[in-house]
């Protein structure tokens, strides 16, 4: 579950600056404040099981440091990316901590969440087949993992959105399939409390 969070998050700030075909005009309709934050909420639908996983919270995203990802409900976790590990909190507690030096995965979920924000399309496309379209205010973006490593962890994702993102579905090699739709969005130094700027 921890890899589907941590590509939500990743996927939020995430692939907002790629897109297909009109990538020139999909990047120029997202909004790249330094300070963003918001509500999610997903579902991930286990292979094998009927009901849903629900959970909710909240995000921030802060250029140049990293993504914070707190699920408040069912239970209270905390995940922070940057560019060199992947941290988990309970409570102020840090829980489990990954270093890029040391864990493939870490490095990937990271270099493309960092090429995301730096605008680095090309490092995208060499990870993913990209398709998408731009229809007035909002686009659509299809992403296809093309390299092996990465088709392990996910197999495709479907991204909608217009100034910022407002879903999106990742589905894995085994079948599972995570949902998040982001709401209440924010932008600004205010967007982010004292607490969530600590933990940067």
């Amino acid at each position: 579950m921890k890899w589907a969070l941590a590509m939500g998050c990743l996927l939020f700030v995430a692939l907002t600056a790629s897109a297909a075909a009109p990538v020139a005009k999909i990047q120029s309709m997202i909004a790249r404040p330094k300070v963003l934050c918001g509500r999610f909420d997903q579902q991930k639908q286990l292979v094998g099981l009927k009901k849903p996983v629900a959970a909710n919270g909240r995000f921030c995203v802060l250029a140049g440091k990293g993504v914070l990802w707190r699920t408040l409900q069912p239970f209270p976790n905390t995940l922070r990316l940057t560019r060199e590990e992947i941290v988990q909190f309970r409570g102020d507690r840090v829980a489990m901590r990954l270093d890029a030096k040391q864990e493939p995965a870490v490095r990937l979920i990271n270099g493309v969440l960092f090429a995301v924000l730096e605008g680095d399309l090309s490092q995208l496309e060499a990870l993913f087949e990209i398709d998408g379209s731009v229809h007035g205010n909002s686009w659509n973006v299809v992403v296809k993992a093309r390299e092996p490593s990465v088709a392990k962890v996910i197999s495709s994702i479907a991204l909608q959105g217009d100034a910022y993102v407002k879903s999106v579905v990742i589905l894995e090699e085994n079948g599972d399939r995570t949902a998040i739709t982001f709401s209440s969005i924010e932008t600004g130094d205010a967007a982010m409390s004292a607490d969530e700027a600590a933990l940067f």
